[in-house]
């Protein structure tokens, strides 16, 4: 079986053809007006970016999604969940002030902002999906009760996944706190010899896991929640994802995000945008340089298969080498294990595939304007 992938790369010679029109052309080829019905609830979720990052998707071309959904009668929001980390999006207050500091807000993209695992993320609902790592997942509430999704992705690389798409935005992006703990519980930060007891790591745990001892910093596993903060903190890098387990954060990473679109067959929808693609997730506060040329849009009714596709366009580009793209940049060549060596991101395709979240194969129906 093969899934539809539709395609529009950026040139653009006339006002036909620009970015705003290239949306909305996606939007029809797709047939994404048959998701949704008159007054339904549509969460459009996307990532509004950490305070410092500048690489999430326009709240421009966002608009040009909730005019759509708005003109089928539908109602449309847009929507994340709060972070595991301790950045601008922890808790809803911050989340909704780092969104409309980067231009999300009403008067912009024409919809409400709700993030939808309340508050402090503990607004989510048991979702049954009975796979190998999880028989039931966490999901932040007010995805599930939506009546339809529209996944709009930045599509770039991401330091434990490989790269970020539809994939990750279903998992990491749909999951209340305690979903995300448990799909990093596999894969809390290790330190490795050489710890000079300086303490910054304790400074920066939100948990009180970390402590000093005559042989440098230890970690308490039991009150860890496996946010990170240590690993950015650390001024000499002693602290480290546990590479040895990603494959499993990986699965465990998939696994949620078929339990994101449980409740929804159907009446789902996903646009990833290939342009910035920058070699780290948009939830870091800074957006290093892009690793390939900005390529176009994708949209399909299958995140497998749009993912798979998008992987496949930016491996077909040449790397630039002023970025942190170490090796591969010839044409052809894996661009993210180019980048995040210790990480298998096609993983998420083949899993993904495996527990029915989607097709690896498609057709890619380009619609861009003749050059």
């Amino acid at each position: 079986m093969r899934s539809n992938v539709y395609f529009t790369d950026f040139t653009s010679r006339t006002d036909e053809d620009n970015k705003i029109n290239k949306v909305k052309k996606l939007f029809d080829a797709a047939n994404f007006n048959d998701l949704m019905d008159e007054d339904e609830l549509v969460a459009v979720k996307l990532h509004f970016g950490e305070e410092g990052n500048d690489s999430y998707i326009s709240p421009v071309l966002v608009r040009q999604i909730i005019d759509k959904i708005t003109s089928r009668g539908a109602k449309p929001f847009i929507t994340d969940t709060n972070t595991l980390y301790y950045g601008s999006r922890h808790n809803s207050p911050n989340h909704i002030k780092t969104a409309v500091l980067h231009g999300f807000d009403y008067a912009v993209s024409g919809a409400p902002i709700i993030i939808a695992d309340g508050l402090r993320g503990e607004n989510w609902k048991s979702v049954e999906i009975k796979q190998k790592h999880f028989e039931r997942v966490k999901i932040a509430c007010d995805i599930v009760s939506a009546d339809c999704m529209i996944v709009l992705s930045h599509f770039k690389g991401h330091e434990m996944a490989g790269f970020g798409g539809a994939i990750k935005n279903l998992a990491m992006g749909c999951a209340a706190a305690p979903g995300k703990i448990e799909q990093h519980e596999c894969v809390k930060p290790v330190i490795i010899e050489g710890c000079a007891s300086c303490g910054t790591c304790i400074e920066s745990c939100p948990e009180n896991a970390l402590h000093i001892t005559d042989e440098g910093a230890k970690m308490n596993y039991d009150r860890c929640i496996a946010c990170n903060n240590c690993i950015f903190a650390c001024p000499n890098s002693l602290i480290k994802p546990n590479w040895d387990r990603m494959d499993e954060f990986i699965e465990r990473m998939t696994e949620y995000a078929l339990g994101a679109v449980q409740s929804k067959k159907r009446k789902l929808g996903y646009m990833n945008f290939l342009m910035n693609i920058t070699p780290d997730c948009d939830c870091l506060p800074w957006s290093d340089r892009p690793i390939v040329p900005d390529i176009g849009i994708l949209v399909s009714k299958d995140p497998v298969a749009l993912d798979a596709a998008s992987y496949d366009l930016v491996n077909h580009q040449k790397g630039f080498e002023n970025s942190l793209l170490h090796h591969n940049h010839h044409e052809g060549q894996d661009k993210f294990k180019g980048v995040w060596n210790m990480v298998d991101g096609h993983l998420q395709l083949r899993y993904g595939r495996e527990i029915g979240l989607g097709n690896l194969k498609y057709d890619l129906i380009n619609i861009s304007p003749e050059k």
